[in-house]
């Protein structure tokens, strides 16, 4: 009965999760990260408006409603969505003391593992949808785009922690797998 208004809600939560990480965001060079993840915000929501509109990047699919405002067929929010990502696999990768030479394909990897857990929800909340399933070279596009942005954080020389960022990732993680396994029971 209170799914449309969950799903209204999912750019709040979305804004909700960048404030809380940029709240607990400690770095010694806080301009130059603005600068990255800015950059990492542009052109993931870049990315992903050459990707809805062709359907050469990730597949042919479209947004809903799910993720509010959209420019060019594009939620705002996508770029936001990008840069919570890397920042909290580059987080989590840390905290798990992945040696320094796999952490970039590693935290890459997560936001992979996450795209695919989060790709049997979105079509139920209106966040997009695939036309024909979910092609394979989505997923590759997904790590290419990760290995870069983390790559970018890398070669930046960005040296930051976050308490609750890896918390997040693994909650929201946790969240959408919670709401695979109701859909599938409910529906």
């Amino acid at each position: 009965l209170t799914r449309d208004i969950f799903i209204s809600l999912t750019p709040f939560a979305l804004l909700l999760c960048l404030a809380a990480i940029l709240s607990y965001h400690r770095s010694d060079n806080s301009g130059k990260d603005a600068l990255v993840f800015g950059a990492i915000f542009l052109a993931g929501f870049i990315v992903e408006t050459a990707g809805v509109n062709t359907g050469k990047i990730f597949g042919n699919y479209a947004y809903g409603d799910g993720l509010g405002l959209k420019i060019f067929n594009t939620p705002l929010l996508i770029g936001v969505n990008w840069v919570v990502l890397a920042y909290s696999t580059s987080i989590l990768t840390y905290k798990l003391s992945v040696p320094r030479v796999l952490r970039i394909p590693a935290a890459s990897s997560l936001m992979v593992l996450y795209d695919l857990i989060m790709e049997q929800v979105a079509p139920v909340m209106r966040m997009w949808s695939f036309e024909d399933g979910i092609p394979l070279k989505n997923y590759i596009a997904w790590f290419g785009l990760a290995l870069v942005f983390h790559s970018v954080i890398y070669i930046a020389g960005l040296r930051f922690s976050n308490r609750i960022a890896a918390f997040i990732f693994v909650i929201q993680g946790i969240f959408f797998l919670i709401l695979y396994f109701i859909f599938r029971i409910t529906s």
